[in-house]
Parts: structure tokens; C-alpha cells; sequence
């Protein structure tokens, strides 16, 4: 398997909007080649557009964990907790990437968490709460 080629096809079926068919493209290549952050990086963002929340939450504390000041890491964990309604899980997460990174989605993630935890104790809004 040509594993650069392999990226680029699973990279173009991402941006085509098919993230779960991106995922299974992804997955051996992650396997094969488990430093290479770019793919994963990818295999994360395709989890998340998918709605594979946990998967993509697995493959960002690792890359979280390779390299600490990776603000775009911090940011899609940050984001994958809040769409988990885990929203007192997120903001430090979102914290972080604003602080290393000025961006505005940054900014909104952060904003709109630090509103939902200051106006719920950050209880998730479940019913198990």
C-alpha cells in the first residue's frame, strides 16, 4: 500500500464530505505510521465530523500527549468535549489554544463553553444531571 497516496485520496473523500469514509481510510494508515501527526490529525477531524466522538477524543489526548503546545490539538478536544456536553471537560482545553493561538473560532469556542459552564455549574443539561 502506498501510504502518501492512500493520505491523499482519504484526504480528498474528507473534503468531499464523507469524514466516516475518510475514517476507514485513515485508520491503517494511523496504523502504519502512528507518529505521523498529520494523519492522524485528519483521522481525528474525520471522527469528529462523523460523530465518532470518543475515537476522535482518543486520537487527540494522543496527540496532545506527543506535543503539549499544539494549540489546533487542544482546540478540536476542546470542541469534540463540548459537542460531547462535556463542557467543564472542554474549557481548559479551549483555554489553552486561545491562549497559545489568536483565532477567532478559537474565541467563539471558548466564549460560548465559558457561558454554558458559567450558566449551568457545567452540569451537561441531561436529565441525569
Amino acid at each position: 500500500m502506498d501510504l502518501l497516496e492512500e493520505y491523499r485520496r482519504a484526504n480528498f473523500i474528507f473534503e468531499s464530505g464523507d469524514p466516516l469514509g475518510a475514517s476507514r481510510m485513515l485508520e491503517p494508515i494511523v496504523e502504519a505510521e502512528p507518529n505521523n501527526t498529520a494523519v492522524r490529525q485528519l483521522l481525528a477531524r474525520a471522527y469528529f465530523n462523523s460523530a465518532q466522538l470518543t475515537h476522535a477524543e482518543d486520537q487527540l489526548r494522543t496527540l496532545i500527549e506527543r506535543d503539549p503546545s499544539d494549540h489546533y490539538a487542544h482546540h478540536v478536544l476542546g470542541r469534540t468535549l463540548e459537542r460531547g456536553g462535556r463542557f467543564s471537560e472542554a474549557l481548559p482545553h479551549l483555554r489553552l489554544a486561545a491562549a497559545m493561538k489568536q483565532h477567532n473560532d478559537y474565541e467563539q469556542a471558548l466564549r460560548r463553553v465559558e457561558a454554558w459552564v458559567g450558566k449551568n455549574g457545567g452540569r451537561t443539561g441531561y436529565a441525569a444531571d
